[in-house]
C-alpha cells in the first residue's frame, strides 16, 4: 500500500517527531494547514481574497477564492480534491500556488472555466515588503477540551498580475494596489464533528476580534485582538516592523473605538488606539472601503453551502455569484469574521490593509447585549 511507504518529502530533514511526512503528530480529525492572501486596490475597487489548504487526518485539499466589489457582487470560486503525498506541488482544480522564494514571492493563478473564458481567473505575484510576523500562539476551548490551536504569521506586500471577471481586466499594479497574507497551521475545528456534552452545554455568548495587517511605505503595522463577552483580552499583539531595519517594536495594549454602521455591526471607520516604546500615544485611523464576509463564498464558518475540508468527492469544483445587497441572501454573513479592505492613517503617513472584523453575541465594551444586537 502506497500508505506504507515514505513520501518524496521524507527525503529532506523537516521532520518534526519520528513519523512520515504524510503524518501528522495529531489523531485529531481538525488538523489543518492553510494559507490565505487578501490583494485589493487602493481605491476600493475590488477586494480578492484566495486561499489553499490541506486537511491531512480528512484526506482533503482545498482551496478558494473570493472577488468582491463596492456594488456588492461576489464571485466565488471554490475546488476541492482528495489529499496526495505530493506536499510541494500546491494545486487543486484551477488554482495554483508558486513559491517562488519562500517568505519573499509567490505566483497566484486560477484558471477561467473552459466553458465561460469571462469566469474569475487571476495571474499575479506576489511579493513581500517587509519580513514575514509570527503572531501570538492561539488557543480556544469548547468546555475543557482545545478546539482551535493555531501557529500564524502574517507579512504584508506588493501584487502584481491580472484579475479577470465579467469579461473585464483589472490591471493589478505595485503602486495601487496592495497585498496582505496569513499562514497557520494546528488544529481548527471542521464541520461536522458532533461534540456531544461540551458543545451542548457551553454555548458561545458572543465573540470580538480584530486582525489588522496595515503597509505603510516605511513600516509595518500588525495589530490583533480577540475579547470574551466581557471584554477580557485573550489574544492580544501590536508590533511595528520598520524598513529602515530598526528593531521591530512593540506598540502597547490596543484598545478600538469601532463606529459602526446604524442597524449592523458592519465597521465603517475605527480608531486604534497604540502606545510607542517612548510610552507616546498613536491612533491608527481606519476607513474600510470593500468588505468580503468570509461566511460567503469563501468557506469560513458559518457559511452554509461550503466549508473547508469537507469531504466533496474527487474532483469537485464550484462557481457562483452572490448579492451582498440583499442580508436576506446571505443571514450567517453577520455570525462570520469579514476582511474589510481599508485605508489607515498613522502620524500623518497614508497605508493599506485588511481591517479583519468579526463580532457577534454579547460584547459589554461595544454595548451589544446579544446576538441581535446592533448598532443604534
Amino acid at each position: 500500500m502506497a500508505s506504507d511507504r515514505p513520501a518524496p518529502l521524507d527525503e529532506y530533514p523537516i521532520h518534526q517527531v519520528p513519523l512520515s511526512i504524510r503524518h501528522v503528530a495529531t489523531g485529531d480529525r481538525n488538523a489543518y494547514d492553510r494559507c490565505i492572501f487578501q490583494v485589493f486596490d487602493h481605491a476600493g475597487r475590488a477586494l480578492l481574497i484566495a486561499g489553499l489548504g490541506v486537511y491531512p487526518n480528512a484526506g482533503v485539499i482545498d482551496a478558494f477564492a473570493t472577488l468582491t466589489t463596492p456594488d456588492g457582487s461576489l464571485l466565488a470560486v471554490r475546488a476541492s480534491d482528495a489529499l496526495t503525498d505530493d506536499r510541494m506541488h500546491l494545486a487543486v482544480g484551477p488554482f495554483t500556488i508558486t513559491v517562488d522564494e519562500p517568505l519573499k514571492r509567490f505566483r497566484l493563478t486560477c484558471a477561467a472555466d473552459p466553458d465561460d473564458p469571462d469566469s474569475l481567473s487571476y495571474d499575479l505575484t506576489w511579493t513581500a515588503a517587509f519580513p514575514a510576523l509570527w503572531e501570538p500562539h492561539h488557543t480556544m476551548r469548547t468546555g475543557d477540551r482545545l478546539t482551535l490551536e493555531a501557529t500564524r504569521f502574517v507579512q504584508a506586500g506588493t501584487p502584481e498580475g491580472t484579475i479577470r471577471a465579467g469579461g473585464q481586466d483589472l490591471a493589478v499594479a505595485a503602486a495601487d494596489w496592495t497585498g496582505t497574507r496569513d499562514r497557520s497551521w494546528g488544529i481548527r475545528p471542521i464541520r461536522g464533528e458532533e461534540n456531544g456534552r461540551a458543545a451542548a452545554e457551553h454555548l458561545p455568548e458572543g465573540f470580538h476580534w480584530l486582525w489588522c495587517p496595515v503597509r505603510f511605505d516605511d513600516r509595518f503595522v500588525m495589530v490583533v485582538l480577540q475579547e470574551n463577552p466581557e471584554g477580557y483580552r485573550t489574544l492580544n499583539q501590536a508590533v511595528e516592523i520598520r524598513a529602515d531595519g530598526r528593531p521591530d517594536a512593540q506598540l502597547g495594549w490596543p484598545h478600538a473605538d469601532i463606529t459602526y454602521r446604524s442597524g449592523t455591526r458592519h465597521p465603517e471607520r475605527a480608531v486604534l488606539h497604540l502606545t510607542d516604546t517612548a510610552r507616546k500615544p498613536l491612533e491608527l485611523h481606519a476607513e474600510t472601503l470593500v468588505s468580503s464576509p468570509l461566511a460567503v463564498g469563501a468557506g469560513y464558518p458559518p457559511a452554509e453551502d461550503w466549508q473547508h475540508g469537507t469531504w466533496q468527492g474527487r474532483g469537485w469544483t464550484d462557481r457562483r455569484a452572490y448579492d451582498l445587497t440583499d442580508p436576506a441572501a446571505n443571514p450567517m454573513a453577520a455570525y462570520g469574521v469579514t476582511d474589510h479592505a481599508a485605508r489607515f492613517t498613522l502620524d500623518g503617513r497614508t497605508g493599506y490593509g485588511i481591517f479583519e472584523h468579526g463580532s457577534f453575541g454579547r460584547h459589554d465594551p461595544s454595548g451589544f447585549t446579544g446576538y441581535d444586537s446592533v448598532a443604534p
